[in-house]
């Protein structure tokens, strides 16, 4: 597989160079195909990425403990700020349009989302800055 992966790498990157002295010589038509490179390596890069890292978590019994635990407490937290936080309001736009009131509870839940969790990492930085200069 790793090899596969470098084979990939190096016609890519092959391909990359001959665009790139295509366009340094002037030639602008060019660029759609450069493009298409960069979207390329960005899904390869993606795939790759989530491929390697469901293996991994699957094939950890602690580990997918870990992640489920993770992922499960972020759920409660999205679901305490939906239900819990956030108020629908249709709202008028600026453009002329209406935002619903079911909008605009999701946009209030995904901005208490983001408070609560930029809480959460501040006090989790904290606490283990002060537990580490006790020790």
């Amino acid at each position: 597989m790793h090899k596969i992966f470098k084979i990939l790498a190096f016609v890519l990157a092959i391909a990359g160079i001959i665009f790139t002295a295509m366009l340094a010589s002037g030639n602008e038509s060019q660029i759609g195909n450069i493009l298409y490179v960069a979207y390329a390596v960005l899904i390869i890069v993606l795939a790759s990425v989530v491929i390697f890292t469901l293996v991994n978590t699957f094939s950890n019994p602690a580990n997918l403990k870990s992640t489920l635990k993770g992922l499960g407490a972020f759920a409660l937290l999205a679901l305490i700020c939906y239900f819990g936080f956030a108020q629908g309001v249709e709202t008028p736009l600026k453009e002329g349009g209406t935002l619903s009131a079911g909008d605009s509870k999701l946009l209030g839940a995904g901005l208490y989302l983001f408070y609560a969790l930029i809480l959460c990492a501040g006090g989790s930085m904290l606490f283990f800055g002060i537990k580490k200069m006790i020790k």
